[in-house]
C-alpha cells in the first residue's frame, strides 16, 4: 500500500482498526517477544523450531502493525452519504437487467467489505459501475464473470 492510498472506512471500522492495533501493540507483541526469549533459552538457534516459529510470528505481527498504522493514517471516514447519487456509504437496491433479480448492497471501503452481509467495496466492479448514478439509471458492469447491466432502483 503506498502512502497516498486512501482507505475509506466507517467510524466503526476505524475504531475496530484502532482496537486491533492497540491489541497487537499492547498484548500480542509482548507475548511474541516472551516466546522469542523462551525459545532462545533452549539453546542452538540453527535447529530450534520454536525459535523459527516465534520469529515468523513476530514478523507477521509487525507487518500487521505496520499495515494498520498505514491504513489508519490514510483513513477517510465515510460521512453521511446523500441519496441523490450512488456514493460510498449508501445502501443501494439494484436490479440485474435481463433476469430481474434484485439485490441490495451497502457500499463501503475495501477494508470493511463483507459479501456475506452484502457490503461491497467501492472498488468492486458493480460499485465502481454504479457510483454517481441516480435512481432509474442503468450501468454496464464489467467483471471477471463477464459483462452485465444493473439498474439502480433505490438509494438510501
Amino acid at each position: 500500500m503506498s502512502n497516498t492510498d486512501e482507505v475509506y472506512v466507517t467510524e466503526q471500522g476505524l475504531e475496530e482498526m484502532k482496537r486491533e492495533l492497540e491489541f497487537l501493540q499492547q498484548e500480542k507483541r509482548p507475548a511474541v517477544i516472551e516466546e522469542l526469549k523462551e525459545a532462545r533459552a533452549l539453546g542452538d538457534l540453527s535447529e530450534n523450531a520454536e525459535y523459527d516459529a516465534a520469529r515468523s510470528e513476530q514478523a507477521e505481527v509487525e507487518a500487521k502493525i505496520a499495515n494498520l498504522h498505514q491504513m489508519i493514517e490514510n483513513a477517510v471516514v465515510i460521512t453521511e452519504a446523500g441519496t441523490d447519487v450512488v456514493s460510498i456509504g449508501n445502501t443501494v437496491k439494484v436490479e440485474y437487467v435481463g433476469d430481474g433479480d434484485i439485490e441490495t448492497y451497502t457500499i463501503v471501503g475495501r477494508t470493511e467489505a463483507d459479501p456475506f452481509e452484502n457490503k461491497i467495496s467501492n472498488e468492486s466492479p458493480i460499485a465502481n459501475a454504479i457510483m454517481g448514478l441516480k435512481v432509474g439509471e442503468v450501468a454496464n458492469v464489467s467483471s471477471p464473470n463477464g459483462e452485465y447491466e444493473v439498474k439502480v432502483l433505490d438509494i438510501k
